[in-house]
């Protein structure tokens, strides 16, 4: 039996490498049972690739009375196995081998009943307790029972299996075993069992995609009429394609007449000489249970959810860092600190009356150590861990729709051990960052020296006024007061001075203002990459691992099963 190259771009070290690594990504989230599997085929793989590539096992299964023992006698060319009326019939495996060497990997398939090709039975031999009905004729045992493989190169070992329906728990399982084992299986079938429903949910089903590796052997069609035996044999097909096998090989046989030995020897022959068999059967198995394996990770979780999740995340624990109270305090500090430096001087210590925005939350030293001190924000308060925690958990739903259960609980549990501190991680986020201008705009040094101009020439005005009004009061002669366009020179001075300076208060004012909306926004921009930070580090990424874990697990089982 030729094995097909189907999915040969990717061979069995790449594909066992990737299950290895869906398996590490998903340990502790997948099913236990799954893992079960994944560990045998892996290690079956591991413990077949140490021993002899050499040898192909091709392994006889099927049901007590499909004749199995006969097929295998017709094969082996002699009357190796025994065929009895007792049932179950076969109760231990039974190996037919061709060449040397075949000694550690059949003490690893648990074989011990073993013959050489040449030392097998007489030609026409029929042991003890034969069934009448199967013992051929010695013309037609020569056709059948001594030809065997006389074509087939060294390295095939045969194995007659228990029977999968034995009333005997003991042989089921040895039977199973093998079936694990193999590197070809051949299926016999008897015409009045060949549709049995443990056959095929039991064993056909779960070796579905493995019809490279599979032929399905129809045995006693001698005993049908060549319609009926079509019939079963399209119904065999039928069968087949349900169970997942899709073109598996089906053949009509009859271990007492020899008829279609020829093409199943000849497909067996051709697998010895291929040697890809074992390589073949162990890719099926890494494809099967790797498939098992990615319908376990579920669908790709779209990527646009988690972009838009993101964003409310940020925006929600924003809210919960005080974000626009802070930026509040930085306009109103701003403000207060440009009409402080800038104002009228008459009348800016009004504005140092007024506690200044940040200093009341303890945010006006952008140098203080984060790790030791705390703002007067409420970010402590229970609605504040609250409102985090909603966050958090509106945000692990919107990332894990979709995923797994256990993908699922993961990540809530990463999310749920980062909220606990997530309002101190928040606190300090605003605590650490810079809020205020390292220095002053020049600007104010400068408004600062002309009002101080403008109120020196308003105090030399009324300086002035004041002179000589105390001279006019004593009745003391008065120098001349000089005139400019007709106004008194002091006069004019003290009205220069004041109005001067209130006008250049309002400018400032309107200046300052928009320069503390401009420190706002600075703030506001400095205070959300604090908090995406944060959101990012006790958040985001946490349970970004885990979904990165099934996204690298659904990745490698998708290449394993491609």
């Amino acid at each position: 039996m030729s094995p097909r190259r189907r999915g040969a771009s990717i061979g069995l070290p790449q594909r066992t490498s990737a299950l290895e690594a869906a398996r590490h990504a998903g340990a502790g989230r997948l099913d236990p049972d799954l893992v079960a599997r994944v560990d045998a085929v892996l290690g079956a793989g591991r413990a077949r690739a140490a021993l002899s590539s050499e040898h192909t096992v091709v392994a006889l299964a099927g049901a007590t009375g499909a004749g199995k023992s006969s097929l295998f006698n017709a094969l082996a060319g002699g009357a190796v196995q025994d065929v009895g009326v007792r049932r179950p019939t076969t109760s231990d495996a039974a190996a037919w081998v061709r060449g040397d060497g075949a000694g550690p990997l059949l003490d690893w398939l648990g074989v011990r009943d073993r013959h050489e090709a040449g030392r097998a039975g007489g030609a026409g031999a029929v042991p003890v307790g034969v069934r009448a009905s199967d013992a051929a004729p010695p013309d037609e045992a020569a056709r059948a029972g001594t030809a065997g493989l006389p074509d087939a190169p060294d390295g095939l070992v045969l194995l007659d299996l228990p029977d999968h329906d034995s009333v005997v728990v003991e042989h089921r399982e040895r039977a199973e075993r093998l079936v694990e084992r193999a590197d070809l299986l051949v299926w016999v079938l008897d015409p009045q069992k060949y549709a049995d429903a443990a056959l095929h949910e039991r064993y056909l089903r779960p070796l579905a995609g493995h019809a490279d590796v599979m032929v399905l052997v129809l045995n006693q069609v001698d005993r049908l009429s060549p319609a009926d035996a079509a019939a079963c044999l399209d119904d065999v097909r039928r069968l087949a394609r349900e169970d997942g096998l899709g073109d598996v090989r089906v053949l009509g046989v009859s271990a007492r007449t020899g008829a279609g030995l020829d093409e199943l020897r000849g497909l067996l022959a051709e697998a010895v000489r291929r040697r890809e068999a074992a390589t073949a059967r162990r890719t099926a198995d890494v494809r099967a249970v790797a498939g098992d394996v990615l319908a376990a990770c579920g669908e790709p979780l779209p990527d646009r959810a988690s972009r838009v999740a993101q964003a409310e995340l940020h925006r929600a624990l924003e809210s919960a860092a005080g974000v626009d109270l802070v930026v509040d305090a930085v306009r109103s500090s701003a403000l207060r600190r440009a009409r402080a430096a800038t104002g009228w001087p008459v009348t800016r210590w009004l504005g140092r009356l007024r506690p200044d925005p940040l200093r009341r939350l303890r945010l006006d030293d952008a140098g203080r150590d984060p790790d030791l001190v705390r703002s007067s924000l409420p970010s402590q308060a229970p609605a504040v861990a609250a409102q985090a925690r909603v966050a958090v958990r509106g945000y692990v739903r919107a990332v894990a729709a979709g995923a797994p259960d256990a993908w699922v609980r993961a990540v809530d549990q990463r999310a749920a051990d980062a909220v606990a501190s997530l309002p101190d991680a928040l606190d300090r986020a605003v605590v650490a960052t810079r809020l205020s201008a390292a220095r002053p705009p020049r600007w104010w040094r400068a408004v600062d020296v002309v009002q101080w101009v403008l109120l020196g020439v308003a105090a030399l005005g009324l300086l002035w006024l004041g002179v000589l009004a105390l001279l006019g009061y004593l009745q003391l002669p008065r120098p001349g007061t000089p005139e400019w366009h007709g106004v008194p020179v002091p006069t004019g001075l003290l009205v220069a001075g004041v109005v001067g300076g209130l006008l250049l208060a309002l400018v400032a004012r309107g200046l300052a203002g928009l320069g503390a909306r401009r420190r706002a926004r600075v703030a506001r921009a400095r205070l959300r990459a604090a908090v995406a930070t944060v959101a990012d580090e006790r958040v985001r990424l946490p349970v970004a691992e885990e979904l990165a874990a099934l996204a690298t697990c659904r990745t490698s089982a998708a290449i394993a099963a491609s």
